[in-house]
């Protein structure tokens, strides 16, 4: 089965990842599945996940900070690009992120994807429990909540004022509707000039995506199927014409959970999304069902029950 990307969509061969939520999951297991993806060449990056407190399940559930487990597994392995997909921008402010970014960048030679979205806001109608979700870390963490579209510009601030610290040599002051700095500078600089690539995750079809068009290297969307993949792809394209951008120029980005006892239609989405424009491809294994034999790790599996085969079809 060969796909036939979108009239937007650049020809560029599919690009596969492995992410590692933490909830529940101890430094050890993380680093090994790592290590693995890392000795696999189906894999070209690796991802963590971003919340202070888990919005499934039990909140005691221990959490790894995304950042500070980056930095360790940049030492730890060789090749495969990584980031956190995505980090909060409600969680730290836009200047040091910017700075641990950097360090990360130097820590692992260059490899870093400065993977960033909105994070926890209040939008205009929310389920409530979904709220209570994202008020049960906020809360606990001292964060603010604040209206999307203030978080929405926030996002689109700290960006710019990300940029400005990798690339600027003099110090700089911004002042903007969130953000004020008198006499920023960053140094060291990342590794990678003007800056590592910047992956936004957003789904908001007006404020979300115009930041996008307007910052991103890549966007990842979280879009149940790939139809509504392909219409949010559209939108951002009218984006992009609006800032004076191409929008080939912006690499499209999905994240797709895998059941092992479902490859096949995990196999089927990923030739959905490819045939929807999607490139960037980022897999989370679903925890292994109990069973008496032993699983094999993620990474191996994913690349042999998956990887292997979606890259035949589309050959």
């Amino acid at each position: 089965m060969r796909t036939t990307p979108t009239a937007t969509a650049p020809m560029r061969p599919l690009s596969f990842g492995i992410k590692t939520s933490q909830i529940g999951i101890g430094y050890e297991e993380i680093l090994s599945t790592w290590r693995d993806a890392d000795r696999i060449p189906l894999f070209e990056h690796a991802w963590l996940w971003d919340q202070m407190v888990p919005r499934r399940g039990d909140a005691s559930l221990a959490a790894l900070e995304a950042w500070t487990l980056l930095a360790a597994l940049a030492a730890q392995t060789t090749r495969l690009r990584f980031g956190v997909m995505v980090t909060d921008n409600r969680l730290r402010f836009p200047t040091l992120l910017a700075k641990m970014a950097a360090t990360v960048d130097i820590i692992s030679g260059g490899r870093l994807i400065f993977g960033i979205g909105v994070g926890g806001s209040l939008p205009r109608s929310v389920d409530p429990a979904e709220l209570a979700l994202v008020r049960r870390e906020f809360d606990a963490y001292g964060v603010e909540l604040v209206p999307t579209p203030e978080a929405i510009a926030a996002l689109g601030e700290a960006l710019t004022i990300t940029r400005r610290l990798w690339t600027e040599t003099e110090p700089f002051d911004f002042e903007g509707r969130c953000y004020r700095l008198r006499g920023a500078i960053g140094e060291p600089k990342p590794v990678q000039r003007p800056g590592p690539p910047i992956l936004i995750g957003a789904y908001g079809e007006r404020l979300s995506l115009r930041v996008v068009a307007e910052h991103a290297d890549i966007w990842n969307c979280p879009a149940p199927a790939a139809d509504e993949f392909a219409r949010r792809s559209a939108i951002l394209d009218q984006h992009c014409a609006a800032v004076g951008r191409d929008p080939r120029e912006i690499v499209r980005s999905v994240q797709l959970f895998v059941a092992r006892d479902d490859a096949a239609q995990a196999r089927e989405r990923i030739l959905s999304f490819a045939a929807a424009g999607a490139t960037h491809l980022v897999l989370a294994a679903l925890p292994t069902p109990p069973s008496d034999a032993p699983a094999a790790p993620a990474a191996e599996w994913l690349a042999t029950e998956i990887i292997e085969p979606v890259i035949a079809q589309t050959a």
